[in-house]
């Protein structure tokens, strides 16, 4: 069964929906706050969001929400979706920093010639044994704490937001963040 998230973070409102449908209903673009999944509902009448605004389309009584469209591809979005993507997408790593820096803390290789931290953009294999000998000593705590113990390593937050685009746009057969297209 396919990860499903239980919030997402408006990226973009139409309130007649789009041209190209046959019923006018009010949609929403949005990406989820867990998987990325990039995701069309339909809001209910009278409802009105905006951008980076947070909603519940979890399985309990959603109070923005009438139903779920589907995912959508990247190409799918508004123009202004697209704008507001990254920006989004740094937030959510932003206040769910833990959770990325745990990612670089129990990565584990792909296969024997590949590592899933060698997937993140920037890392090589000199940085990857850096990280491997590093967080064998102590867990990292923040990405701030990753920069200063591996100091050639550029920006963390950045490579994850990176990658996470990347995903997006479908550049990898490996996704180590976003949830597979189905």
């Amino acid at each position: 069964m396919p990860a499903k998230d239980e919030h997402l973070i408006v990226l973009d409102f139409l309130p007649m929906g789009k041209s190209v449908d046959r019923r006018a209903e009010p949609i929403i673009q949005g990406i989820g706050e867990k998987y990325f999944s990039l995701l069309e509902v339909v809001s209910k009448e009278g409802v009105t969001v905006k951008a980076m605004e947070k909603v519940y389309i979890g399985e309990g009584k959603r109070d923005h929400v009438k139903y779920i469209r589907g995912k959508i591809r990247l190409s799918e979005l508004t123009s202004y979706a697209k704008d507001v993507l990254e920006e989004v997408v740094n937030n959510i790593v932003t206040s769910d920093e833990k959770r990325f820096v745990d990612f670089f803390n129990n990565a584990q290789p792909l296969n024997t010639r590949v590592h899933s931290l060698e997937l993140l953009p920037g890392i090589g294999k000199k940085n990857l044994w850096q990280i491997l000998q590093e967080r064998k000593k102590k867990p990292f705590e923040s990405f701030v704490e990753l920069h200063q113990r591996i100091p050639m390593l550029t920006d963390p937050k950045k490579m994850v937001i990176k990658r996470v685009m990347d995903e997006l746009e479908g550049k990898d057969r490996h996704n180590l963040f976003v949830s597979a297209m189905v």
